[in-house]
């Protein structure tokens, strides 16, 4: 898989319309200093887990908050369909104004609860910070075609967390420069 050629201003765009929103709209409660690290450099870990998706492919971010790390992927792979999947209408709203500012024809924002959408038909779900792998599981589930999987990023706390019988889970871990230690935990069905 190669990375497309991108403009890195933007990833400064988005931040500068994250920091915008975030006055009046209170997304995210991150300082603006540890947004990149915590935000873009965190979501784009995701890249090499991605590699053997194919071309066309649909990813639903699950509680995609301010577009953590559905607008990443979409930038870095633009051969994916991304779904920005949350509940707070807010939030949606700042993705689809992030969709439109930036360009970016791959990815779509959706108001919704993933337990209580029709089935979305994802490939792969992933989520930053949100649920136990036994809520995520549960989501999927619901929403992967045979053969699909979860990345989900978390804390390294997630082995103290609620996990699904009928899923395993395989840790990646990798560190931040600042923001210390992380995991991408890879779900699979069993």
């Amino acid at each position: 898989m190669l990375i497309p050629e991108i403009d890195p201003s933007i990833f400064e765009r988005y931040l500068a319309l994250l920091d915008q929103w975030n006055q009046t709209h209170a997304l995210t409660s991150l300082a603006p200093s540890d947004r990149f690290e915590e935000l873009i450099l965190d979501a784009s870990i995701l890249l090499p887990h991605l590699e053997t998706v194919p071309a066309g492919s649909h990813v639903v971010d699950f509680g995609s908050g301010a577009g953590i790390p559905a607008i990443v992927l979409a930038i870095l792979r633009p051969d994916l369909r991304i779904t920005a999947l949350d509940a707070a209408q807010k939030k949606t709203l700042f993705i689809q104004q992030v969709i439109l500012e930036l360009k970016l024809a791959n990815v779509e924002a959706l108001h919704g609860r993933a337990e209580l959408i029709p089935s979305l038909h994802a490939f792969v779900g992933v989520a930053k910070a949100v649920g136990s792998p036994r809520l995520l599981a549960s989501w999927m589930d619901r929403h992967t075609l045979p053969g699909g999987f979860f990345l989900a990023l978390k804390s390294q706390d997630w082995i103290n967390e609620e996990h699904p019988a009928h899923w395993s889970c395989t840790p990646h871990p990798y560190q931040l420069p600042t923001r210390g230690s992380r995991v991408v935990l890879r779900m699979d069905p069993v």
